[in-house]
């Protein structure tokens, strides 16, 4: 099969023996301090008495141990096909190398040459595939069942940011041309003419059989095609259709075919399906893939795409003026919005981000985007305008987004919330999140398309890390300063300089801003009355640095409150 693969197994049986003996052991040393010895019949009897509880408690611990499941024969059929050698005979010390791999993931987790004045890696363009760079690849605990571990290619860079707001400078040299300068060099920064620019575009797919529609519109639908590089994370079981195969017969027998033409800018990694703990770690994967591209543009696995959508994109992105732009919105519906004969957009509306508000559920009371509003760009704005939310079904921005704000590993099962865990994370790191003028893109929602209620979804994996949610929800919540109430025991700090906040602006500034209370878990209602019709933009866009590097909330005093209407 072509296209990448990971290779993940649980601990070895032998491994799990030592764990058992371990606890033997441990019980032994303990009964063997008994005082009682000077009167042996009772101690005898006593022991007895002990050995059986011990018994009766060693086997409970056993079967509890979290590699010893009845969900675990799920993993057990996993397909060879997908090199997922879930339990690997030669491999007994599996998980034991991975934990050593990640005591020293600081050493592995990029392998680029950086530049040691602003600390960003060199690259070059056309990108040699991850899956071409295996022996580089790291192999960590899986998230949601360390007794598993996943091997995944190494980050391009580590967050550049260093909790202060990078320079125009650092930031210029993130972002790759396809074509050097006079020197060799493809990091040429704002030199680079549009047409040039690279673009990287990550999409996490679930057994979605329209995937390959959707990487097939973004290179068909291209002005210049050859400068995007897409990267897949595949999570399918035997029989799923494959992201990186074309739509018609075989590349042998159709070469003409976008995927085919353009197979070399495919990056797929491939998952099974149930080792997929939700969109969370996919999307992280994701940003593993990418290899400092211009521009990084992230999208559903069920989009298509308008004519020359690559140049319009750019240009809407440029024309803000701001280096930290991020233009993100939830997509339209496909129906009515694209001329199939011309592939030009049949809308001029686009939705934008305003509307979120509290939800509970098994993982805590937490904020989550409701439906957003879609009405035409006020007439006076000329460009794309300012919105408090980031969405996860599109983003587009500049490289540097992916390297300062990846997806967080330690967030197993997580859903609802991610969108919360980007956006702050990158408000606090300096980013502004745009909606586009001009949608360049549209979703296929499964309540207008009875095929897409076919398309499975990972929480059907959910028996399997039954119980990793709500600590990951907790963990998402608390590096965003957004559950007080919760003790900052009960989540893990794993890596939060790679995972967490910046420095620039504070999470309390953002909830200030925009009329959230993270303590009594409600907003100020109907915030889109500020946004849509242009009142934020007007207010905060003259806050934007001379430089052009983001929004400079040090001079905005504005606080968000409900007057009724």
């Amino acid at each position: 099969m072509e296209g990448g693969s990971t290779s993940s197994s649980p601990k070895s049986s032998e491994t799990r023996k030592k764990r058992i003996r371990k606890k033997t052991s441990k019980m032994n040393d303990t009964l063997s301090l008994s005082p009682n010895a000077k009167i042996q019949s009772t101690a005898i009897s006593l022991i007895g008495c002990i050995f059986f509880l011990y018994m009766y408690g060693l086997t409970s611990s056993v079967l509890s141990l979290p590699d010893i499941r009845l969900d675990q024969g799920l993993l057990f059929s996993m397909n060879k096909k997908h090199a997922m050698n879930i339990f690997n005979e030669n491999q007994d010390d599996d998980l034991e190398a991975a934990e050593e791999d990640n005591e020293n993931a600081d050493d592995k987790e990029t392998n680029a040459v950086v530049d040691d004045k602003l600390g960003v890696p060199d690259s070059t363009w056309p990108v040699t595939s991850t899956n071409k760079e295996k022996d580089k690849w790291i192999t960590l605990p899986h998230p949601g069942e360390a007794s598993m571990s996943v091997t995944l290619p190494p980050f391009w860079s580590k967050p550049i940011h260093n909790n202060k707001l990078m320079t125009r400078e650092q930031a210029m040299r993130v972002g790759t041309c396809i074509e050097p300068d006079e020197n060799g060099n493809f990091q040429r920064g704002d030199k680079c003419p549009l047409h040039q620019r690279t673009i990287f575009v990550a999409i996490a797919s679930y057994r979605d059989w329209q995937c390959k529609h959707t990487v097939t519109s973004i290179f068909h639908r291209a002005k210049y095609p050859e400068r995007i590089r897409v990267a897949v994370v595949d999570q399918i079981v035997d029989g799923d259709d494959i992201c990186d195969e074309p739509i018609h017969e075989t590349c042998k027998t159709m070469p003409d075919q976008d995927i085919c033409k353009y197979h070399s800018q495919i990056d797929v990694y491939t998952m099974d399906a149930p080792l997929a703990v939700g969109p969370v770690f996919a999307r992280h994967i994701g940003h593993r893939q990418y290899r400092g591209e211009y521009y990084t543009m992230q999208s559903d696995a069920h989009v298509t795409f308008t004519q020359d959508w690559d140049v319009d994109i750019i240009e809407q992105q440029e024309a803000t003026g701001d280096e930290m732009t991020v233009l993100t919105t939830y997509l339209t519906d496909i129906v009515d919005s694209i001329d199939e004969k011309t592939g030009k957009s049949l809308r001029h509306t686009r939705p934008i981000m305003c509307n979120t508000d509290y939800e509970g559920g098994p993982q805590g009371k937490h904020l989550r985007h409701l439906s957003q509003p879609e009405r035409m760009p006020p007439p006076d704005l000329k460009m794309p305008q300012l919105q408090p939310w980031w969405a996860a079904g599109f983003s587009f921005s500049r490289g540097h987004f992916v390297v300062n704000v990846p997806y967080d590993f330690y967030q197993p099962m997580i859903f609802q919330g991610e969108e919360m865990s980007i956006g702050i994370r990158g408000y606090t790191i300096g980013y502004d999140y745009y909606a586009p003028q001009r949608s360049v893109c549209f979703h296929h929602y499964a309540s207008l398309n009875p095929d897409r209620n076919k398309v499975p979804h990972f929480w059907e994996n959910s028996s399997i890390y039954a119980g990793t949610g709500k600590k990951a929800m907790a963990r998402l919540l608390g590096i965003v300063h957004m559950n007080p109430e919760t003790p900052r025991t009960f989540w893990g700090h794993e890596e939060e300089d790679m995972y967490g906040i910046g420095g620039v602006r504070s999470p309390e500034k953002f909830y200030e801003t925009f009329g959230i209370d993270v303590v009594a878990k409600k907003t100020e209602k109907k915030l889109c009355q500020f946004v849509e019709a242009g009142q934020m933009h007007r207010q905060f866009i003259p806050k934007l640095r001379p430089d052009g590097m983001g929004i400079d909330y040090t001079n905005i005093s504005y606080k968000y409150k409900y007057r009724g209407g």
